[in-house]
């Protein structure tokens, strides 16, 4: 999970239009009001039941013409699924919901990128993690939030599935689509005031209050606050507390998992929960009750390994499925779409201009502020290995999370000093190459512009455009220490330097 340093964290926005008319101060100040007293008086109605202490029974049974009769997903099966933490998390998550929807022959809702840390998961090796259905509900209001705030970008505005998608071997529709065609609702009446009030033809808060209720409901609805809703909305709750998923492992299917809580662990948390293997296609599949429901919806789908186990999803090979085997092959690396490729490389050859080194240093979150030493000295043993190799100076990529401001009194501090030996090169934020690539997805809009569900192509009007994209400097980072010929320093443990690691392995700057 990587920290973003919020002092590298930017935004490049568009111009607004300057042919706006101003609105009355009167006018605008009678709207914040109201909008403050309906939220203040909604604020509960807002929260998660689960925080209300309020039971099933006590929400209306909904029921959304989309699990009926509806033609516009006519034969068309979806998977929902709840991502969290940073973005190395939520790529890994995105690939295994690729998996799961090719082996259960669903279409796969493809989720906004959430901002760093926004909805948090938990510990599942404590087994302290927030219930799916509570993760859910946080990824939908935060989705929400993204596209009301413009600032929803869609995960396939920054990676790359054409791979996937080109020969119909997973379908996908973007998530701002399936919500506005599934809730029937514009999602422009969510993300921008004045267009909504336009389409309703004045301020009239007992219709605002309608859409608010509206899509609360159609949020509790998805995310299986009321259960399962029979051939509409299955709710997987098994989470990493209970359930391994497999696949094609007929003789593991139903038996404990390897990892299990101690019993200082039970008697501490007081805790009863048995981890069983189960194969998803069995209990999810065809012939199973959540094969019926038009909506699968899944809570986290991030999985690693412990204790000789995996948390929560332990698919490595599929040999009796060459379809699913393709899919694992093609998801194990997911690029970044070719304009931050072709930024990363335009700075390695255009900017640094000679072979060098890439050092990823994670300094400033969590384990890895305490670990500075370690750290440091990694690369400093690298570094005196290549002054073996060639003459001074060596030139040096520095991707850390460590402002420039602060580098004095450290390692790196003397490295920049000692300009005779060593040529540090970093990317800034405000740096046109930054600001130019993320001025280009903005306009391609990939996401927006996805290919949607049986050849139909869905769109959204451009009133729910992101006006920022953020973290563009993050990805050219990476793909610039793929592009280190001099070789690649890496934090330990890091999420990120496993990605780079990755990009490397796979040849990512070559292509």
């Amino acid at each position: 999970m990587e920290p973003l340093n919020p002092i590298r964290s930017n935004k490049w926005r568009k111009r607004e239009n300057q042919n706006q008319r101003p609105k009355s101060k009167a006018f605008a100040l009678f709207i914040l009001l109201s909008c403050s007293l309906l939220l203040f008086i909604t604020y509960k109605r807002l929260l998660p039941p689960s925080v209300l202490s309020i039971s099933g029974n006590s929400e209306q049974v909904l029921v959304f013409p989309q699990c009926t009769s509806s033609e516009e997903f006519r034969g068309e099966k979806f998977l929902w699924y709840a991502p969290h933490s940073g973005f190395s998390n939520q790529l890994s998550e995105f690939k295994n919901a690729i998996l799961m929807a090719a082996i259960l022959n669903r279409t796969l809702i493809v989720p906004p990128i959430l901002d760093h840390h926004a909805v948090v998961l938990g510990s599942c090796p404590k087994f302290r993690v927030l219930s799916p259905s509570d993760l859910r509900f946080s990824v939908w209001n935060h989705s929400l939030d993204l596209l009301r705030n413009h600032r929803y970008v869609s995960m396939t505005d920054i990676i790359d599935i054409s791979s996937i998608v080109s020969d119909s071997t997973v379908r996908v529709i973007d998530f701002r689509v399936f919500v506005s065609k599934w809730c029937g609702w514009s999602i422009d009446g969510v993300c921008h005031e004045s267009y909504r009030t336009r389409q309703r033809g004045g301020n009239n808060l007992g219709l605002e209050c309608t859409l608010f209720e509206d899509i609360r409901k159609c949020g509790l609805l998805l995310s299986g606050y009321n259960g399962s809703m029979s051939n509409c909305v299955y709710a997987v709750d098994e989470d990493c507390r209970t359930t391994v998923w497999t696949y094609q492992k007929d003789v593991e299917d139903g038996i404990l998992d390897p990892f299990q809580p101690d019993d200082q662990l039970k008697k501490k948390k007081k805790i009863s929960f048995v981890r069983r293997r189960r194969d998803v296609y069995r209990a999810l599949g065809p012939g199973s009750e959540a094969d019926s429901a038009k909506v699968l919806a899944f809570g986290t789908l991030f999985t690693a390994p412990y204790k000789g186990s995996q948390s929560y999803i332990d698919i490595h090979d599929a040999r009796k499925d060459p379809r699913i085997q393709s899919v694992m092959q093609k998801t194990e690396f997911l690029p970044f779409v070719p304009e931050i490729l072709e930024a990363g490389k335009e700075f390695a050859l255009q900017k640094i201009k000679a072979p060098f080194l890439c050092a990823q240093l994670r300094l400033l979150d969590g384990q890895f502020k305490n670990h500075w030493k370690g750290t440091f000295l990694v690369l400093k043993q690298k570094l005196e290995s290549l002054k073996l190799n060639g003459p001074p100076p060596i030139h040096i990529f520095v991707m850390t999370d460590l402002p420039m401001s602060n580098w004095t009194g450290t390692y790196l501090g003397n490295l920049l000093k000692d300009s005779d030996a060593f040529k540090i090169s970093v990317l800034r934020g405000d740096d046109n190459l930054i600001v130019e690539t993320a001025n280009k997805l903005m306009d391609i809009a990939r996401g927006k512009n996805l290919e949607s569900v049986s050849k139909r192509s869905y769109t959204v009007d451009n009133h729910c455009d992101p006006q920022s994209f953020t973290d563009i400097l993050l990805y050219v980072e990476q793909t610039v220490c793929s592009c280190a010929s001099l070789g690649f320093v890496g934090t330990t443990g890091s999420t990120i330097a496993e990605t780079i690691e990755l990009m490397r392995k796979y040849k990512a700057c070559s292509g």
